[in-house]
């Protein structure tokens, strides 16, 4: 149904594209319609679109003013998954000599588009970079696809110096804040190059390059400095070089940053404090937090601490009165693994079968979801797999009107 109603549309734009190309020269008639049309009719109705596509394309006269219906034809097809089409359409385009600068450009973008959808990325990485150089109208349309290339092939220094073009130049008077959009409905330039920052740093520092990989993580603060990432990534080159005091400052900024990932530095939290010996410090630390920022994978948190300095029986006591006030299946299900560690045997039989039913009810359910496109999953993404951006995936904070 939905190939039948696009090529319907692929019909009526080649009508009006051919009867576009032939109104300045008479009026237009039935008869003048071409050959090729009607035989892409005829393929149309016997139900053979691959043969109605093709005569359709052949029956569109290339000039100005039937630009925009060729543009049209070809964004449908790579659409649908024809980018052989798509691509034989933007190059016939280029073809024709006659066409003005500016929509040779668009011909071109379109063209470089169409080599993305194929993974031909090399051709489409030097279509955009002429246009960047000589197309002032299609210069930032084209950066924002360079960097979807730079992103899938993880060219992060290019990535960067794309990103960084696209921000405003600051003027005399400290004009032109960084939080540009990328494009319509896109995240601001200055969040996604704080992660582009962070990527090269992995990828720094796995080569052993510390110092560097520090650097680019502080650059990334430097563009946006609610970057939780780097924070996280700072705090652990700290603790391998034995800085654990510095790691912890580093750390305890999450909170400051964005509380909804506050749960996520605990582990290294949890490790700082013990390298120091002052658990002590992290459970008090993480109560006052608590109370904040209230949130089912910080209250978690909260009592595994808990239960490590006072016990199961203290940590149990403690969940039991939280979920009091913010009910969760994870909190629900913890405090049942708390209490089989206290309860006699007796009881232990009826737990278990419990704690399996919750068990079944949560191990599906997700525990992070996207804030821009509902995206969820059980593990953190920094780079969304559902609306490709950057940071905006966080865990649930579960209460009253999420039972996770």
């Amino acid at each position: 149904m939905n190939n039948l109603l696009g090529l319907a549309v692929l019909f009526a734009a080649v009508a009006a594209g051919w009867w576009l190309g032939r109104r300045s020269a008479q009026p237009p008639s039935v008869g003048m319609l071409p050959g090729q049309y009607y035989k892409g009719l005829n393929y149309l109705l016997d139900d053979r679109p691959d043969g109605a596509v093709d005569a359709f394309i052949n029956a569109l006269e290339v000039n100005s003013e039937t630009l925009e219906t060729h543009i049209a034809l070809g964004n449908l097809l790579r659409k649908r998954g024809e980018v052989d089409r798509a691509i034989r359409i933007h190059q016939n385009l280029l073809a024709r000599p006659s066409l003005p600068r500016a929509q040779v450009h668009q011909a071109h973008l379109e063209l470089a588009r169409d080599y993305i959808s194929a993974g031909l990325f090399d051709r489409a990485e030097r279509l955009l970079k002429d246009l960047v150089s000589h197309s002032p109208e299609q210069r930032r349309a084209s950066l924002r696809y360079l960097l979807e290339i730079f992103q899938s092939q993880r060219e992060w220094q290019q990535a960067i110096d794309t990103a960084t073009a696209l921000l405003p130049r600051r003027g005399l008077l400290g004009g032109g804040g960084a939080a540009v959009p990328l494009g319509a409905n896109r995240q601001p330039v200055n969040v996604a190059l704080a992660h582009y920052h962070c990527e090269l740093a992995d990828d720094l520092s796995g080569a052993g390059q510390r110092g560097d990989a520090r650097r680019e993580l502080q650059r990334a603060l430097s563009q946006d400095r609610h970057c939780v990432r780097a924070s996280l990534m700072l705090a652990q080159l700290d603790f391998d070089d034995g800085e654990y005091r510095q790691a912890i400052r580093w750390l305890k900024r999450v909170g400051e940053q964005d509380p909804d990932l506050l749960a996520e530095a605990v582990p290294q939290l949890r490790a700082c404090y013990h390298a120091l010996n002052d658990e002590q410090s992290l459970c008090a630390y993480l109560q006052d937090c608590l109370q904040m920022h209230p949130g089912v994978p910080l209250l978690l948190a909260t009592t595994e601490e808990l239960g490590r300095r006072d016990g199961p029986a203290a940590a149990a006591a403690f969940l039991s009165h939280s979920l009091s006030e913010q009910p969760s299946l994870r909190g629900l299900a913890r405090l049942l693994q708390l209490q089989l560690r206290v309860v006699g045997e007796g009881a232990r039989e009826q737990l278990e079968q419990l704690r399996a039913l919750l068990d079944k009810l949560t191990v599906e359910q997700p525990t992070y979801r996207c804030s821009h496109c509902g995206f969820a999953g059980r593990q953190l993404h920094w780079f969304c797999p559902g609306c490709k951006h950057w940071g905006t995936v966080k865990p649930l904070r579960g209460g009253r009107t999420e039972a996770f």
